[in-house]
C-alpha cells in the first residue's frame, strides 16, 4: 500500500464520518464489513485485511523477495475465487449455488479447462477474459486488479456520494418545507437551534442555505452529545 493510497483511503473515511455524525447513522452499520453487501463482500478485500485498512494499518505489503508479476497474478486469481464464492446463482425455486468453471467461462469467453488450469496454476488471464470474468459477476475489472487499499477506497468513495446525496436531499426537503409552510415543522426538534437557523434562511439561496444549516447542525449536534456525555459522568 503507498503512502499516497493510505492518505486518499483515511480521507475518504474522515469524510464519511463527518457525514454519518451529521445525519446521526450507526457507524458500524454502515460500514458494516461482514456479510452480503459489506465492506468485505463489496471490495474482494478479506474482512480482517478490511478491519486493519479503516484502522490506519497497511495490508498486503509483499515479500521483498517475492516476484511483483506472480503477486500481481495471484491476487487476480484469488479475487476470481472470492467472486465466485460469494456471487451467487439463484436458481428458480430460489435456491442458491456457485457458478460452475463452464458457466462463467463462457461468460469470459473461454473454456472450462483452460480456467480450471488457470486456477490451478495461479496464472490469471489476459485483460479480454478477465474483464469477461468479473462482468459475469457484475463487476468491472478494477475489482480483480485493484491493490486492498485501492478496492476497498473504491467502495468506500460510493458510500460516500450515497451518503452526500441522502444529506442534499434531506437538506433540500427542509428547505422546501419551510418555504411551503414558514415553520420549522419537520425539522428535528431535539436542535432546536438549527431549525431557527433554518428559518432564518428561508429567503436565502439555496447554494448558500444549505453549508450553513449542514455547519450549524453538525455543531449543533456535537454540543448535544457533549451534553449527554457530560450528565452521564455526573450520574455516575
Amino acid at each position: 500500500m503507498t503512502e499516497g493510497t493510505a492518505r486518499d483511503l483515511t480521507e475518504t473515511v474522515r469524510r464519511i464520518d463527518v457525514l454519518l455524525d451529521r445525519m446521526g447513522l450507526d457507524r458500524d452499520r454502515v460500514l458494516r464489513i461482514d456479510g452480503e453487501g459489506g465492506l468485505s463482500h463489496a471490495s474482494g478485500v478479506p474482512a480482517e485485511d478490511v478491519a486493519a485498512l479503516l484502522r490506519g494499518e497497511p495490508v498486503g505489503s509483499p515479500d521483498p523477495g517475492a516476484d511483483a508479476v506472480e503477486a500481481r497474478h495471484r491476487r487476480v486469481v484469488e479475487r476470481i475465487l472470492f467472486l465466485r464464492r460469494t456471487r451467487l446463482r439463484t436458481g428458480p425455486d430460489g435456491s442458491r449455488r456457485i457458478s460452475s468453471l463452464a458457466e462463467i467461462a463462457a461468460g469470459a469467453g473461454t473454456s472450462a479447462q483452460w480456467l480450471d488450469k488457470m486456477i490451478r496454476t495461479g496464472r490469471a488471464p489476459n485483460l479480454d477474459h478477465a474483464a469477461g470474468i468479473a462482468a459475469f459477476f457484475g463487476e468491472r475489472i478494477e475489482f480483480l486488479v485493484a491493490e486492498p487499499a485501492e478496492a476497498l477506497d473504491r467502495v468506500l468513495q460510493q458510500i460516500h456520494r450515497d451518503l452526500l446525496e441522502r444529506t442534499v436531499e434531506r437538506q433540500d426537503q427542509d428547505l422546501a418545507r419551510l418555504r411551503k409552510t414558514g415553520t420549522v415543522a419537520g425539522v428535528d426538534p431535539e436542535l432546536g437551534v438549527v431549525a431557527y437557523a433554518a428559518r432564518a434562511l428561508v429567503d436565502v439561496p439555496e447554494d448558500t442555505a444549505q453549508p450553513l444549516i449542514a455547519l450549524i447542525e453538525s455543531v449543533a449536534r456535537r454540543a448535544q452529545e457533549d451534553r449527554a456525555r457530560e450528565a452521564r459522568a455526573a450520574r455516575d
